[in-house]
């Protein structure tokens, strides 16, 4: 895909002056959801699915932008003069987000950029395609403005306020750090309050992590996202008036019980039950991993998935079908809605014999139900982002 890619942005670009190649996985989310900014824990692992850029330093101010997946658009120019966000720019907003947060900390650009794009990640399919092109053009600033002192993790930040600040959604920090700071092999267990975090190794000898995407997408992900997140905080307002927290992801199980009366209303009394409660399945998750017991790990990913649909009502009915017919398969081990929710993808532990039953039974099952047929990848975990060439 590279190849092509290349061969793309020569046509475009043409082909004189040195060529530089940069990958970000998207990620998915083996269990946590919502609990990134609700300071808790989440445990997301790279994908060897990402974003590919080809780039090239040009001797003025101008950025030129194109994207193989979004061929229509054509090539969008634009400069450095005019890092605001607006709608007619389209996808070229996550890149442009990220160059205005570097200038923002002092780090200017002092020259445009031709950019080729390519992501193999399918859009709207809630494996973090936009986070992927924000730590993608992150590491390519760091990269070739010689930005050396900007950490991995530090990259994932400022994708992070990119998104927030000049895109507009409040999104956690998960989606960066998991695409930044990625192993291959391993998931990444994150504590969001405090950015700490540890490598734990996912080895699954008999089993596959197979994704499912639904092929919808429902218009209200953004504005749902910021709803629920707005819930949290008013909910975490109201816990503050009687236990002395500065977030959900402090509360156990217990001590969420015994003070929840402090929160007024019955909704937001679901949502933070489920940042608790999610919180504390990840948490126990990990230990299952490490100790070995996968199937205590899919009995929580099932847990988290009806705590998504019942307490933060995050999931859609074509989700739910997706994951009713996975529990009815057997040999899957877990199986849960992942990523921001309202269509999607769901993630799901699958046992190396009952991988093909499970594509070809739930897919036209899904068919029969839905009316679309639904796409399966059964996915590798791969490093974080980085320099090609």
């Amino acid at each position: 895909m590279l190849d092509k890619l290349m061969q793309k942005f020569k046509e475009l670009y043409g082909a004189d002056g040195e060529l530089r190649t940069y990958f970000a996985p998207g990620r998915v989310n083996l269990i946590g959801e919502h609990t990134d900014y609700n300071g808790g824990h989440v445990f997301p692992c790279a994908l060897t699915l990402g974003t590919y850029a080809a780039v090239r330093s040009r001797n003025d101010r101008v950025l030129r932008f194109y994207s193989m997946n979004f061929d229509s658009f054509g090539v969008v120019e634009t400069s450095l003069d005019d890092l605001v966000p607006n709608k007619e720019a389209s996808w070229t907003n996550y890149p442009k987000g990220v160059m205005w947060a570097f200038e923002k900390r002092g780090m200017k650009l002092s020259h445009g950029l031709d950019i080729a794009i390519y992501g193999d990640i399918p859009n709207g399919s809630g494996l973090s395609s936009s986070a992927s092109l924000e730590v993608l053009t992150g590491v390519i600033l760091k990269d070739i403005f010689g930005f050396e002192q900007v950490s991995m993790a530090e990259i994932a930040l400022i994708g992070q306020d990119a998104e927030n600040n000049y895109n507009g959604c409040n999104c956690g920090i998960m989606d960066q750090f998991a695409s930044a700071m990625g192993k291959k092999d391993h998931a990444v267990f994150l504590d969001t309050n405090t950015l700490n975090y540890e490598y734990a190794p996912v080895k699954l000898p008999d089993a596959k992590i197979i994704i499912t995407n639904s092929r919808v997408k429902h218009s209200l992900v953004d504005s749902a996202y910021n709803d629920r997140r707005n819930e949290c905080e008013t909910a975490l307002r109201e816990l503050q008036e009687v236990v002395n927290i500065h977030s959900l992801g402090e509360l156990s199980e217990e001590e969420y019980e015994e003070h929840k009366g402090a929160i007024k209303d019955a909704v937001r009394q679901k949502r933070a039950k489920h940042a608790v409660y999610e919180n504390q399945r990840t948490i126990r998750a990990v230990g299952a991993l490490k100790a070995n017991d996968i199937t205590l790990f899919g009995q929580l990913m099932n847990a988290s998935h009806i705590s998504l649909k019942d307490d933060y009502e995050v999931s859609c009915e074509e989700i739910d079908i997706l994951v009713d017919l996975a529990w009815k398969t057997e040999g899957v081990i877990g199986s849960r809605i992942t990523g921001g929710g309202f269509g999607g993808c769901t993630v799901s532990i699958v046992k190396n014999e009952a991988v093909d039953t499970f594509v070809n039974e739930i897919g036209e099952a899904y068919f029969e139900k839905v009316g679309h047929r639904a796409e399966f990848y059964v996915v590798d975990i791969g490093d974080g982002a980085g320099r090609l060439s």
